[in-house]
């Protein structure tokens, strides 16, 4: 999850005998050529994703015509070509949509192909299942943790924190004139909503109820951090790009963040870095992290050679060639477990980010479809906590009322 999008309110979508691009629908014959949907359209991503679906195409036979649109702009491309019937042939979904697409009737289950879904990290499964059915697979997935400036934390002689107090007193203790001792994002945006979840998974708070006891335990956290000046005020508007560039630029002793910044963080060598899982309340508690990674499905067209044809691609963008060749390229991590020894041996500085990886949670998992409206109420109640406008305890109510 390099970012992440909104999802604009979907209606139900007419797909019967939808042709998909222009075939007739019975299916008949060989397929020369799949159409593809993606929002990988920034460097270096786009090539990478390009060389995998290229290898892909030539695997199973086929040519390739591929689109990419803006992240922001997919849903309501998907949208617009569902309604003249032009869906692709294989659409990529950020993880958290594929719910709310799946239950519009317009993507086809995998069971129908017999496509093998063995393997696969619990926590993506689930975030690519309606009904009791997976609709996507996703070669890689990512999460976030938390960076730290290894030299700075040598200098004060502090251990990277495990726990919400260790974290509490390195942050203060790395705060001096310009430097904050951590950085996060808690902006009014589904990226805030992202970078409190392990705080309030961990705690055993739940998106279901977010009036308990464990959610504002783990809003209370955040607050310390910024009225105790540990944290900049300034939280409440930065991107997860904007809390990657305090801390490549010294502004930050930690950051909470994901392992897409590590390219731009090898371009500034002076910054001797390293990671941990995310710190828990108490010892002993296992670090829980959203999912991110995007997940790769089979439309309904109306051609069943088409989409036959899209799920062998489907399959093919996930083996295990592809999800390490993607993995140590991207800086993400394969979504089959039994890959991740061959892959930290590989990439050593994903350790912290693939074992958290093995425990991280689909942010559908437990509401749905309905995910979007609980993650505006979690960054709303962070923004009401963080300008005094409410207690930890209230803020997730008012930000429902409100």
């Amino acid at each position: 999850m390099t970012a992440v999008f909104a999802v604009a309110a979907i209606t139900p979508l007419v797909l019967a005998s939808c042709s998909g691009g222009g075939d007739s629908g019975s299916g008949g014959g060989e397929v020369e050529s799949l159409s593809i949907l993606d929002y990988y359209n920034n460097e270096p991503d786009s090539t990478l994703i390009q060389t995998a679906i290229d290898n892909c195409g030539e695997e199973i036979g086929v040519e390739i015509d591929r689109r990419t649109v803006p992240g922001a702009d997919l849903i309501q491309t998907v949208l617009q070509q569902a309604s003249s019937r032009t869906l692709p042939d294989v659409l990529m979904l950020d993880n958290p949509d594929l719910q709310e697409i799946a239950a519009t009737g317009g993507l086809s289950p995998l069971s129908d192909y017999d496509v093998d879904t063995s393997g696969f990290a619990e926590g993506m499964l689930e975030a690519a299942t309606y009904e009791g059915e997976v609709y996507g697979l996703a070669p890689t997935a990512n999460t976030i943790g938390l960076f730290y400036n290894a030299d700075l934390l040598e200098a004060a002689g502090i251990e990277p924190p495990t726990t919400w107090d260790e974290l509490k007193t390195a942050a203060a203790a790395l705060t001096t004139g310009d430097q904050y001792g951590i950085a996060f994002s808690a902006i009014a945006t589904y990226e805030g909503s992202w970078q409190f979840l392990p705080f309030m998974w961990t705690n055993g708070g739940d998106e279901t109820d977010l009036t308990t006891p464990e959610v504002a335990e783990a809003l209370q956290l955040q607050v310390d951090l910024v009225q105790s000046g540990s944290a900049s005020s300034s939280v409440l508007n930065w991107s997860q790009a904007d809390v990657k560039d305090q801390f490549a630029a010294g502004n930050a002793a930690m950051m909470i963040n994901g392992p897409w910044q590590i390219p731009a963080l090898q371009e500034t060598p002076e910054i001797n870095w390293g990671t941990v899982q995310i710190p828990v309340r108490e010892e002993g508690q296992t670090p829980i992290a959203p999912l991110g990674g995007e997940v790769w499905t089979v439309p309904v067209t109306g051609d069943d050679a088409k989409q036959a044809k899209a799920a062998e691609f489907v399959s093919c963008m996930s083996n295990d060639e592809n999800q390490l060749t993607l993995a140590e390229a991207r800086y993400t991590v394969p979504t089959k477990t039994a890959l991740a020894e061959q892959y930290v041996e590989n990439v050593p500085e994903m350790a912290s980010f693939t074992e958290q990886v093995a425990n991280a949670r689909s942010r559908t998992g437990q509401l749905g479809e309905e995910w979007p409206d609980a993650a505006t109420v979690i960054y709303t109640a962070i923004q009401l906590a963080l300008t005094d406008q409410a207690t930890p305890t209230d803020a997730f109510e008012e930000a429902a009322a409100g």
